[in-house]
This record gives structure tokens, C-alpha cells and sequence, in this order.
């Protein structure tokens, strides 16, 4: 019996029309996910034509077979209004109904609606936890919009060492608003012990990621520093090497 995960194999070796046919095998023999896979190489064009149309019709098949993948993408453009009626009411359903089903990315977008009050009522906390369940499986936007909420007390009591914890975690990975979060944290203290020579090696890894803010912090923190300081800040930053976030072990 085919498998999807044969599918994937096969499309990140580049075989898009084996891809193509491993994913419908995989959804006539039963996985809604094959579904979904084949909407993706219509949504994306790969192997065929873009047709969103068709994307959408094949997300509808496989989010009625209850696969999260799909209720999560069919959500969203049923929020934008893309190829589908805007309803924000159907968003939910389905982007929340893969939360339910353990999604990280449904998840993610069902804290977001939460957040926004967009299909369900407004609820800041139920925000939070359901970022808190994202951030579990390292979903990098969860865990920076969950940072942000224990940063401004948002759903959450404030927390400032929480909130470095975080980003710390997606700015590990190379994350530009961690990396600029964490500078910005070790620059004033917060949440941290103050180091100037640590925000400055973040403020420049922020930088060179195009973070709107790090090279006038940058600027600063360098004319706060001893010119071995400043040395020492940008050796560190020169022999820094992200971390993936699969390989950071959970507290």
C-alpha cells in the first residue's frame, strides 16, 4: 500500500510526477493526507499547472476525511477568502478542529483567532494555551508569540524571565526576532543578567538577518564597549552556528 511519507520522499528527491502518483495511491487506499499532498502540488504548481481552485476542492475531500493537515489549510483560506467564501465562522471550525486533533500549525492559527476574537469569541488565555501546545512540538512562530505574551502580560501574567527563556529558544535556531529579542534582553536586563558583549553578538546576528532596529542597537551597544569587548563580541558572532530546534531538548 502506498504511503505518503513514500510521496514526500520521492518529492524532496525531486520525482514530482512519482510524488504525484504516491500521494494518490495513498489517498485511493484510505490516507486523507494524499489528499492534501496533491492539493499542495496544485496550490504550489509543482509538476503541473497552479490551480488553486483544484487545491481547494482537494483540501474540502480531505479535511471531510478529518485530516488535520487539510482542515488547517482549507481554514485559512476560508479566512483570506481565497478560492472559497470569507467565513471566519468555517475558519474556525476547521483550523480549531486540527488544534483538537494536535496540529502544531492549527495550533498556531487557532491561537491567532483566539487572539484576534476572528470566528470565535475573543479570549486571550485560551490564546495562550493554545500556543503553549504548539510550542511543545517547536513550532518557531508559537513559541515567539507566546514569548510575546508572557513579555506584555497578555492571557498570561507577565513574566520577563519567561519571556527570555523563549526567545532564546527560537533565536538558538537562528530566528531573526529571537536573535533581536534576545539582544534587546541582555542589552537592558530584563529577564536576564545584563551583558553588553552577549547583546552585542545578537544584535549583530539580528542585523545581518535584515531585523529592522538591530544595527542602530548595534551601533550602540559597540560604542558602550572596550575595543577587546568589541573584538570578543564579534568573534563570538562570526563563530556562532544556529541550533535546529528539533535537536533542543524541552523543559
Amino acid at each position: 500500500m502506498a504511503d505518503v511519507s513514500e510521496g514526500i520522499a520521492a518529492l524532496e528527491a525531486g520525482n514530482v510526477q512519482g510524488a504525484a502518483q504516491l500521494f494518490q495511491d495513498s489517498y485511493d487506499a484510505g490516507d486523507a493526507d494524499g489528499a492534501f499532498y496533491l492539493g499542495r502540488l496544485f496550490e504550489l504548481g509543482l509538476g503541473t499547472d497552479k490551480d488553486l481552485r483544484r487545491a481547494a476542492a482537494l483540501y474540502a475531500v480531505s479535511a471531510e476525511a478529518k485530516s488535520p493537515l487539510a482542515q488547517n489549510r482549507l481554514g485559512l483560506m476560508y479566512l483570506d477568502g481565497e478560492f472559497v467564501l470569507q467565513d471566519f465562522a468555517r475558519a474556525a471550525e476547521l483550523i480549531c478542529g486540527a488544534a483538537e486533533a494536535g496540529d502544531a500549525n492549527g495550533q498556531f492559527n487557532c491561537g491567532l483567532l483566539y487572539a484576534e476574537g476572528k470566528g470565535v469569541a475573543l479570549d486571550n488565555a485560551e490564546a495562550v494555551r493554545l500556543w503553549e501546545a504548539a510550542a511543545e512540538s517547536n513550532h518557531v512562530a508559537a513559541i515567539n508569540y507566546l514569548a510575546t505574551a508572557y513579555r506584555d502580560g497578555t492571557g498570561v501574567a507577565a513574566d520577563a524571565a519567561r519571556t527570555t527563556e523563549l526567545f532564546e529558544r527560537t533565536a538558538s535556531a537562528g530566528n531573526p526576532l529571537g536573535l533581536f529579542e534576545l539582544a534587546q534582553a541582555y542589552s537592558s536586563g530584563t529577564g536576564v543578567d545584563e551583558d553588553l558583549v552577549q547583546a552585542h553578538v545578537y544584535a549583530n546576528l539580528a542585523a545581518v538577518r535584515g531585523v529592522e532596529g538591530a544595527i542602530p542597537l548595534r551601533t550602540q551597544l559597540g560604542e558602550q564597549l572596550s575595543s577587546e569587548d568589541l573584538a570578543a563580541a564579534q568573534e563570538s558572532a562570526r563563530n556562532w552556528q544556529a541550533t535546529p530546534l528539533a535537536d533542543v531538548p524541552l523543559e
